[in-house]
């Protein structure tokens, strides 16, 4: 029985990681025909629409507690996906995105340093050494190699890839202490984040689409909506609540950032510059150094 268990959870795990390693090409192709702003409206919109539709289907109370629903979601609304989509995509449209996604991956090591703040963990000499190899992982990227001149091609853009990963670990360590459903709650965050990025749009008149709603880049934000924001989490977490080894299956997501690469450079043609590959290995690694038990 275990083993059956194992097998779906690891198909589940299998099709997140795959899905997931398609989004960084997802978001640069919407990026040509939405703004960051249209971008995280319309996923968000798709997002908020699956997951109502998840949820009746899979016959939850979704309307049972309402009022305590939205109380409880309205900080992790506002995390993600407003501010944590809307500063990612706006890193993936000024750099390109082997460089914002390995960036990205830098969340890991902050959620580490976040709950040695407000979980108080042991702070070991192992852990010293993760930072500082993801540290030098980052410098890698950012400076394309140039590590005698620290010259950094586009600053604005690597502090948002950066950025976005400090969001990430505060909704995750917020996301920990709440114990919902986590399809109620999913729903609940997105529908709280969805209502603030829209009147945000209404409000600030800011421009969404390039070339109109029915564009490619609008096909390209509903994929993401479905494969970034609401699907894959469900596929993930039922990897996990299926696998008899959590630890084995959460280190199979670090596969996710070179199986993108994979498909930036056949979908995008970015030419993966050495140094990506190098940044992001110490990045993973330092992650991978950090999750090993003493």
């Amino acid at each position: 029985m275990t083993k059956s268990k194992d097998r779906r959870s690891l198909i589940f795990a299998s099709l997140a990681i795959l899905a997931w390693s398609t989004v960084s090409s997802a978001f640069k192709l919407a990026l040509k025909d939405l703004s960051p702003l249209g971008l995280v409206l319309i996923s968000s919109i798709v997002a908020t629409l699956f997951l109502f539709v998840y949820n009746l289907s899979a016959r939850k109370q979704l309307f049972a507690g309402f009022k305590a629903n939205t109380r409880n979601s309205l900080f992790a609304g506002l995390l993600n996906p407003f501010l944590y989509y809307l500063v990612l995509f706006s890193a993936y449209d000024r750099l390109p995105a082997q460089e914002a996604q390995a960036l990205n991956y830098t969340w890991a090591i902050v959620l580490f340093i976040f709950s040695v703040i407000f979980f108080k963990e042991r702070f070991r000499l192992k852990d010293l050494l993760a930072l500082m190899i993801s540290f030098i992982g980052i410098l890698v990227i950012s400076g394309r190699g140039r590590l005698n001149s620290f010259r950094f091609d586009n600053i604005t853009g690597i502090s948002l890839a950066l950025g976005s990963s400090f969001i990430w670990a505060g909704y995750w360590i917020l996301n920990m202490r709440d114990k919902r459903d986590a399809g109620i709650k999913l729903f609940y965050n997105f529908m709280i984040g969805t209502t603030l990025i829209t009147i945000y749009a209404l409000i600030s008149g800011k421009t969404l689409f390039s070339t109109g709603l029915l564009s490619f880049g609008t096909l390209a934000a509903i994929w993401v909506g479905i494969f970034e924001m609401g699907l894959t989490f469900l596929f993930w977490q039922k990897a996990l609540e299926l696998t008899s080894n959590t630890a084995r299956i959460s280190n199979l997501v670090f596969i996710t950032p070179f199986l993108s690469l994979v498909f930036i450079r056949l979908i995008l043609k970015e030419a993966i510059l050495p140094s990506t590959l190098i940044g992001l290995f110490l990045i993973v690694f330092s992650n991978l150094i950090q999750r090993r038990k003493a």
